[in-house]
């Protein structure tokens, strides 16, 4: 075998395990369009998927001295798992400068997600525990205390949905 036979042949086992890593890549996004995986569908007590209506100001900032959790209000677009008594939400999500796959820490363990960053108007599908105060204990930021009456969910799975419905 020359050494253009095997460079052509290296080339082409290249050139087709390139494609099938794209291929599965594809695969990997469809699955995950919607925002399902086995976490999102197995933790918490609640499962909704959600429109993030507003970030207020200052409710979302690098801290390097602490580490804090902000409330943030969504509209419930629809409930997976569990129930709910009304449309309107306020999550609290810890470290919400962090990509949530990055967001646990020592202190806060078992959160996550595949969301990098919270904008408003993007839609999430959550796994939730309620009342806040059973799962966290630590610095909030609430922008809206005093505001509403209802409970304060805590996040503890946070995914993208890029397909809805």
């Amino acid at each position: 075998m020359t050494r253009w036979h095997l460079i052509i042949i290296l080339s082409g086992s290249l050139v087709f395990t390139c494609l099938i890593c794209l291929s599965c890549g594809k695969n990997a996004e469809l699955v995950t369009a919607t925002g399902e995986d086995p976490n999102v569908t197995t933790m918490g007590s609640i499962e909704v998927t959600a429109r993030l209506m507003e970030i207020p100001d200052g409710a979302i900032f690098k801290r390097e001295l602490y580490n804090y959790t902000t409330i943030l209000k969504y509209e419930v677009l629809k409930i997976h798992r569990g129930r709910l008594d009304t449309n309107t939400i306020y999550v609290g999500h810890y470290n919400p400068f962090k990509p949530r796959s990055e967001a646990a820490d020592k202190r806060v363990k078992g959160i996550g997600g595949n969301l990098k960053s919270f904008r408003a108007g993007r839609i999430h599908r959550m796994a939730l525990e309620v009342p806040i105060d059973d799962y966290f204990m630590g610095g909030i930021i609430n922008k809206y205390f005093g505001m509403f009456n209802e409970s304060i969910y805590w996040a503890v799975w946070t995914n993208s949905v890029r397909k809805y419905p």
